[in-house]
């Protein structure tokens, strides 16, 4: 595999609030734990593997007239590579998750540090 973006190189966090929908499913789940893994601690460290359709599959649905599918950062779901800050990085991204050419899509290995506390 290819890394496509780090938020840790550009030195800027992936943000979200849990259950708003604005990030994947897989991201959310492993915050969240289950399936007898716990939910992560403020601070804990976490190497995931998300499977496809807990990822960006829903990106590469096929539009009548386009190849790509809209996936710039704030529409849809994260995270995304800004592509005013990390424009490689994102085309990168467009080009495996975005494209409904493609014939799969790939997992997601994916390095988590939950920052922050946890509010229930």
């Amino acid at each position: 595999g290819t890394k496509i973006d780090s938020t840790t190189d550009r030195g800027s966090p992936y943000r979200w609030t849990l259950g708003d929908k604005t990030t994947i499913a897989g991201l959310e789940q492993a915050v969240l734990g289950g399936e007898g893994v716990p939910p992560m601690l403020p601070g804990g460290i976490r190497r995931v593997v998300i499977p496809s359709k807990l990822g960006y599959e829903s990106l590469a649905k096929p539009i009548p007239g386009m190849q790509f599918q809209d996936c710039e950062e704030g529409r849809g779901v994260g995270p995304i590579p800004p592509p005013d800050v990390a424009f490689a990085e994102y085309q990168r991204f467009k080009n495996i998750y975005c494209n409904a050419n493609r014939p799969y899509q790939p997992d997601l290995v994916l390095d988590i540090k939950l920052y922050g506390k946890r509010v229930q």
